[in-house]
């Protein structure tokens, strides 16, 4: 076994541990590096055996008892989180939960869940999942879980408890306003996790890429379709690609979702240590949303995969960014299986470029318009305006023929004119309905929705 596994760092470092090399340690100003990295040296060796004797005094000698597997799976992704931000070691839990997230399904109830004062609450049941087929509700508290109290687990371990094998059953103690509190019995099945939204915001397509899985490129298909058939495919003034607080993910992905957009050219390279391994990946002909004016939304928040789709828009000229600089990841991530799959490990085995040769690595993507996240709100008039028509002897403006029918009567010549109060409004329920959509408006999008409906104007004209 131990021969099998001499070619892994962790395993040779198994063996030392438990006695295999006994040479003297090294010292720092001993290490060698070897330049291609193929082989061990001397030093490398004497290194092990001072793991191995480090490995041997703590697990005799720590105030408290450890499992072998508990150091040396620490020792492993210490190993790794020393390199960059981003490699990492998984064990078998973490390596299925990532699998679960790229893949964009799991086993589970179809519920989004927040925390609320220490308790699981349910925001909102997916549609026609067994979580909504039960009857629960937005607002149902969760406060147990197969008859175990969810009062003290984080929101983490309490979906971990709810997801599982699918064809599973799981019960849920909830609790609902104004009833007892009842148990619902369900069984879990395979929960798809959107990673796409789309809404028409007039003759304008708003879609929402909120991760880059599996199921991204399928979505983000069916919601352009969707959206020409809801505005029509000739009504159609632009889209806005929401990439706001887009952590990343799936590389193919994010390569895809670029040439849904573009009909040509280099969308992202990946370079390597060695030379020989860099990747070009090039759009194929064909733009799936017919040349419309393209608006892509950025932030700090969009990551990786994120901005490789809005580095290779931009540097094509495809689309206009609009927002505030990206995150600024730059590398690339291999999952590599270990342990017959059971576990994996997180490398940053190459950086990416964008089109224009460019590294965005802890620089991040400048918008092209930078827009800050803002609250608008409405000014009051300041006191009581006149126009042109509240003047007396106004001439009439020929074109309005019916006015003369249809206006109030106008008031008697020297009659006091009463201007409305600062901000006042006859109905204040319309007062406060107005304050709510004010703070709660987007201003980003806003200005991209005012920026592509300028720009069909303008072609409109240029057109005539």
């Amino acid at each position: 076994m131990r021969v099998k596994l001499l070619a892994g760092m962790a395993v040779v470092a198994f063996s030392v541990s438990f006695g295999v090399m006994h040479a003297a340690p090294a010292h720092a100003a001993d290490i060698k590096i070897d330049p291609k990295g193929a082989k061990f040296t001397q030093d490398t060796y004497k290194y092990l055996e001072l793991f191995g004797d480090v490995f041997e005094r703590v697990r005799k000698d720590y105030v408290e008892e450890v499992s072998d597997q508990t150091l040396l799976e620490n020792a492993i992704n210490g190993m790794l989180t020393s390199l960059d931000p981003h490699s990492a070691y998984m064990p078998a839990k973490g390596f299925q939960d990532m699998q679960e997230q790229t893949r964009g399904e799991f086993g589970g109830l179809g519920i989004e869940v927040t925390m609320e004062g220490g308790i699981v609450k349910v925001v909102s049941p997916i549609d026609d999942t067994p979580a909504s087929k039960a009857g629960v509700q937005p607002g149902d508290y969760i406060i147990a879980i197969d008859g175990k109290p969810a009062l003290g687990l984080t929101i983490n371990e309490a979906v971990d408890k709810m997801r599982g094998p699918i064809d599973s059953p799981i019960t849920i103690t909830l609790r609902r306003a104004g009833v007892d509190p009842f148990d619902v019995k369900l069984k879990r099945a395979k929960i798809v996790v959107a990673s796409v939204k789309s809404h028409a915001e007039g003759d304008i397509g708003y879609i929402r890429i909120t991760g880059f899985t599996e199921q991204t490129q399928t979505g983000l298909d069916k919601a352009i379709k969707d959206l020409k058939a809801k505005i029509g495919a000739d009504k159609v003034k632009g889209y806005v690609v929401d990439l706001r607080n887009n952590p990343g993910g799936l590389l193919d992905q994010a390569v895809s979702v670029s040439d849904t957009f573009l009909d040509h050219g280099e969308i992202v390279s990946t370079r390597s240590r060695r030379p020989e391994d860099t990747q070009r990946y090039n759009a194929k002909p064909g733009d799936e949303i017919d040349g419309k004016p393209l608006v892509v939304l950025i932030n700090d928040g969009s990551a990786s995969a994120s901005e490789i789709v809005a580095g290779a828009l931009q540097d094509h000229g495809r689309a206009i960014l609009l927002g505030t600089r990206s995150f600024g990841k730059g590398s690339v991530q291999t999952i590599i299986p270990l342990a017959r799959g059971e576990s994996a490990m997180r490398l940053t085995t190459a950086r990416y470029f964008t089109p224009s040769g460019r590294s965005i690595q802890a620089k991040g993507i400048e918008p092209d318009i930078e827009v800050e996240q803002a609250k608008v709100e409405p000014i009051a008039p300041q006191g009581f305006r006149r126009a042109e028509a509240d003047l007396q002897g106004a001439l009439k403006n020929p074109d309005d023929k019916d006015k003369d029918k249809d206006a109030a009567p106008a008031a008697k010549p020297g009659a006091p004119v009463t201007p409305p109060a600062p901000g006042a409004n006859a109905d204040p329920k319309k007062n406060a309905e107005e304050k709510d959509a004010a703070v709660e408006q987007d201003y980003q999008l806003t200005r991209a929705l005012d920026l592509l409906r300028g720009i069909a104007l303008y072609q409109r004209a240029s057109a005539n």
